[in-house]
C-alpha cells in the first residue's frame, strides 16, 4: 500500500484498520496495533521520505465511548472515528453518541457521517448542524468517503461543512491497492460541494497535518 501510494505521488498514507466492535471483519485490538507498528516502522525505513502513518478506524460504542483504550489511541498518528452499529437510532440519541465520541482528544476525523450505502441503506438521522458545531469545538475533520457505494459526506453536506468552516478529509476507504483509485470519486464529490484544495485537510504537507 505504501509503495502504491508513493507511486501515485503521495507524501503519506494512513493505515486505518477496523477495531473489534465491527463484527463483519476481524478488527485490530491494542496488541494487534502494536504489532502492526513494527511492520509500519520496517516499511517506513524502505519507503522514506514517504511515510506510512499509524492509524485506526475506531468504532463508536454505546454511550459514545471508543473501541480502543486511551493508551493505544495516544500512540497513533491518525484516528478515524466511525459508527457502524446503530444506524437506525433516533436523531437525538445518535447525535449525542457521535458527538460525545468526537470529544475524545485522540480523534482526528469523523468517517462517513451519514452512514449511507447507496441503493442499500438510507442516511442515518445524525444532526449535521450539531455535529459540525462539535467538530469546530474539537478540531475534528469530517470525511467524504470515496467508496463508490458510500460517497459520504455527499456533495450538499460537503458544502454545509465548508460553510461551517470545517476541514474535509478526502478518503479512499481503500481495502486494497486497487482501492486507492477511489480518491478520484472522493475528490469529485468534494468539488461538487464547492470545496477547494485549501479546504481539504489531506492536501497539506505531512508536517502541517501532524501539527493539528
Amino acid at each position: 500500500m505504501g509503495e502504491a501510494a508513493r507511486n501515485l505521488g503521495y507524501e503519506y498514507l494512513a493505515i486505518c484498520d477496523h477495531t473489534p466492535n465491527v463484527r463483519v471483519v476481524p478488527g485490530l485490538d491494542a496488541d494487534d496495533l502494536r504489532r502492526q507498528a513494527e511492520e509500519i516502522a520496517a516499511a517506513n525505513e524502505q519507503l522514506a521520505p514517504f511515510r506510512i502513518l499509524r492509524g485506526t478506524e475506531c468504532d463508536i460504542r454505546a454511550g459514545g465511548t471508543l473501541d480502543l483504550p486511551d493508551d493505544i489511541l495516544a500512540e497513533l498518528d491518525w484516528v478515524q472515528l466511525s459508527l457502524h452499529a446503530g444506524q437506525r437510532q433516533a436523531r437525538d440519541e445518535l447525535t449525542k453518541k457521535v458527538t460525545e465520541a468526537m470529544r475524545h482528544p485522540a480523534v482526528s476525523c469523523l468517517s462517513h457521517p451519514k452512514g449511507r450505502i447507496i441503493n442499500h441503506r438510507p442516511e442515518n438521522a445524525l444532526d449535521l448542524d450539531r455535529t459540525f458545531e462539535v467538530a469546530l469545538e474539537t478540531g475534528v475533520a469530517v470525511e467524504t468517503n470515496g467508496l463508490p457505494d458510500r460517497l459520504d459526506l455527499k456533495d450538499v453536506y460537503v458544502r454545509q461543512a465548508i460553510d461551517a468552516g470545517l476541514p474535509v478529509c478526502c478518503s479512499t476507504d481503500a481495502h486494497s491497492v486497487r482501492g486507492l483509485g477511489n480518491m478520484a470519486l472522493s475528490v469529485a464529490t468534494a468539488r461538487r460541494g464547492w470545496a477547494t484544495a485549501t479546504q481539504i485537510l489531506n492536501t497539506r504537507s505531512l508536517d502541517e497535518l501532524l501539527s493539528r
